[in-house]
């Protein structure tokens, strides 16, 4: 018996990469998945995949939905039933240039990776506060770390998420409510297939899924891998903003002339 079997979690971007894996990850703990996207065959498909699973609030259960609708958020909450936990994994990515904005992309990027999750725990927070017990996990990233090239929409979004789950532990402490953010590094997915650059320490939605799972079991706030990255990028949060700009004006140069 772990800390999750038995427990019923709402994962909302549960289609396709990570949220897929980690949904077939969390019914081989013995937990129960409400699995949300927009695609709802590709959900129908997945609760067919994943290993049958009883909890006192129910089984598992697909439940289409689009974050960027208010509307449908709310509905898709009632529609879930009762969980305790909701895990936001929806993401959209576009590498951009702020030298070359696509505003619609952007938007569409805000829509998703924060607005749409500020909509559904908007809706399931509070039910989660007058239980006094619920378990809130945010996917974030380690570009949200720091500034990078090409990931002004992308990044930003991420660096939001992860002060939005540190103003949640600052509002909900003492409300039995569990906060995380979980931030990785380079994942397999269809998102990572748009860059042209080398990614490294790339890993499967797979390989990712199992490591956040372990992380859900545990007491820290922050799930961070793989651990050579997750170190190189606290470093380099450490550095003055002045001296981690050169540095990244001279990797960007260095980049430039290897043919």
């Amino acid at each position: 018996m772990t800390g999750l079997a038995g427990k019923r979690y709402w994962l909302i971007g549960a289609s396709s990469g990570i949220g897929r894996q980690l949904a077939l990850c969390l019914a081989r703990e013995g937990a129960a998945v409400v699995a949300s996207a927009r695609n709802e065959q590709a959900l129908l498909s997945l609760v067919e995949e994943m290993q049958p699973v009883r909890t006192r609030h129910g089984g598992h259960a697909a439940v289409a939905l689009d974050v960027t609708v208010g509307a449908a958020t709310i509905r898709a909450f009632r529609n879930a039933g009762t969980i305790d936990g909701v895990i936001y994994c929806a993401g959209a990515y576009e590498p951009m240039s702020a030298k070359y904005p696509d505003l619609d992309a952007l938007e569409q990027i805000v829509e998703v990776n924060l607005t749409g999750a500020l909509r559904v725990l908007a809706a399931s927070i509070p039910e989660f506060c007058r239980r006094q017990s619920g378990h809130v996990l945010l996917i974030g990233s380690l570009a949200g770390s720091r500034g990078l090239p090409n990931a002004w929409g992308y990044g930003a979004t991420k660096a939001a998420l992860t002060h939005l789950a540190e103003c949640l532990v600052c509002d909900l402490h003492g409300s039995g409510v569990k906060i995380q953010i979980c931030s990785p590094g380079f994942v397999e997915s269809r998102l990572t297939a748009k860059n042209s650059f080398r990614m490294p320490f790339i890993m499967t939605s797979q390989d990712a899924a199992v490591r956040i799972v372990h992380g859900m079991k545990r007491n820290r706030h922050e799930i961070v891998f793989p651990f050579v990255m997750a170190t190189a990028f606290g470093l380099l949060s450490a550095l003055p903003r002045r001296v981690y700009f050169l540095l990244l004006a001279y990797l960007s140069w260095l980049r430039r002339r290897d043919p």
